[in-house]
């Protein structure tokens, strides 16, 4: 048999909150589930020391998900491993800051190049890699940025402000 990477040792004090999480049912139901997985995969002497086959079969769920969850309680202790959410919040890099967003709604505002009746957002793109303010700029990006504006894509003649429409328009 293996030996184990990540093996579980509950504290008297973290069976108890992991029976009690079980017992009331008033969690969500995956937190639920890993206080029963953490239960029966605690290697302390008082605890039963399942397998993760073992574990697995018992709470319907996969050994990687035995295996991830014996990871997160000896990483990261266990109101992580009892946490609803597997992920914490993601930080990304924004493409554009302030000054590329005035940018591109400046021109997303102007006149669109000979042969284009309007702004489409991979033409916008490609004019904003083109014009040097970043080195690669994907539609969705363009999308997102002229979604918090009200700015028309380069019809001629409109405005940044749109009247609002009428039930009756």
């Amino acid at each position: 048999m293996p030996r184990k990477k990540y093996v579980v040792q509950l504290t008297d004090e973290e069976r108890q909150q992991c029976r009690a999480v079980v017992r009331r049912g008033e969690a969500p139901a995956r937190s639920i589930m890993h206080a029963q997985v953490l239960l029966k995969a605690d290697a302390s002497p008082e605890g039963p020391a399942w397998s993760d086959a073992a574990i697995a079969q018992a709470c319907g769920v996969s050994d990687v998900t035995v295996g991830t969850l014996r990871k997160t309680m000896v990483t990261a202790g266990l109101a992580a491993a009892l946490d609803h959410y597997r992920i914490v919040h993601r930080q990304y890099a924004h493409k554009l800051d302030g000054h590329g967003e005035a940018h591109l709604i400046a021109l997303a505002c102007s006149a669109p190049p000979e042969g284009h009746v309007r702004w489409t957002l991979r033409l916008l793109a490609s004019q904003m890699v083109e014009l040097g303010y970043v080195d690669h700029l994907c539609r969705t990006t363009v999308g997102q940025v002229l979604k918090k504006t009200h700015c028309s894509l380069g019809v001629p003649g409109a405005t940044a402000s749109r009247p609002m429409r009428t039930p009756n328009s």
